[in-house]
C-alpha cells in the first residue's frame, strides 16, 4: 500500500471518528415531563401529557451543534379529570382525531449565560406551525443531565379553543408549556 492510500484512510478515519462518537442522549421518560398551565376564569389549571418522545443530541460546549425534537401524543393529555381529558381532545380544542401529534424541532440552539440556553424552531399544534424560542437551563448531576424550561404560547395562534371558546374572558389565550427532560449519554457497547 502506498503512502497516499494510507493517508487517505487515516484522513477518512479521523473524519468519521466524531460521527461515530456522536449519539443522541438516552432520555429517561419516567423522570421527564411535558406539562402546561392554562387559566380558566382567572384560576390556573395545570395539566400534562403522559406520552411523548424526545430525541436529544446536546453538548453544552457546542450548543450550536445540538439536535432536539419533541413529539407529543395529544390523546395522552391529563387535564385533571376524565371529563376534562375528553373535552380538550375534541375538535374545538386540540382535535386529537385529526391532529394526533404536536411537534417541536430545534433548528438553532445558542448559549445564553452560565447553564442557560435557548432552542428555537417550529412548534406545530393542531396543524398550525409557529416559530418559538424555548429558554432552558441545564443541570448536571453525575451522568444525568436535566433540561428544564418553559415557553408561553397564545392558544389562538394554533386554533385551540375555536368558536365560543375563543373568548379570553373564559379561558385566557396565554398557555405556558413546561418541560423537564432527564437524559444521559448512552451506555457504551
Amino acid at each position: 500500500m502506498n503512502l497516499t492510500v494510507l493517508r487517505t484512510f487515516a484522513l477518512a478515519a479521523a473524519l468519521a471518528a466524531p460521527a461515530l462518537h456522536a449519539a443522541p442522549l438516552a432520555v429517561d421518560v419516567a423522570r421527564s415531563e411535558v406539562s402546561f398551565v392554562s387559566t380558566q376564569m382567572g384560576v390556573p389549571v395545570p395539566g400534562k401529557f403522559r406520552k411523548f418522545t424526545v430525541v436529544l443530541d446536546f453538548d453544552a460546549k457546542k450548543p450550536e451543534a445540538a439536535k432536539a425534537s419533541l413529539e407529543i401524543d395529544i390523546g395522552s393529555i391529563d387535564a385533571g379529570s376524565p371529563d376534562a381529558d375528553g373535552e380538550v381532545i375534541r375538535k374545538p380544542w386540540l382535535n386529537a382525531a385529526q391532529f394526533p401529534k404536536a411537534t417541536f424541532t430545534a433548528t438553532a440552539v445558542k448559549a445564553l449565560s452560565g447553564n442557560r440556553f435557548e432552542a428555537t424552531g417550529p412548534l406545530t399544534i393542531k396543524g398550525r406551525t409557529k416559530t418559538v424560542s424555548a429558554p432552558f437551563t441545564l443541570k448536571t448531576q453525575g451522568a444525568a443531565q436535566t433540561f428544564e424550561g418553559a415557553i408561553q404560547i397564545n392558544r389562538s395562534d394554533f386554533g385551540i379553543g375555536d368558536g365560543p371558546w375563543n373568548d379570553p374572558e373564559t379561558v385566557a389565550f396565554e398557555v405556558q408549556i413546561r418541560f423537564r427532560i432527564v437524559a444521559q449519554a448512552p451506555a457504551a457497547k
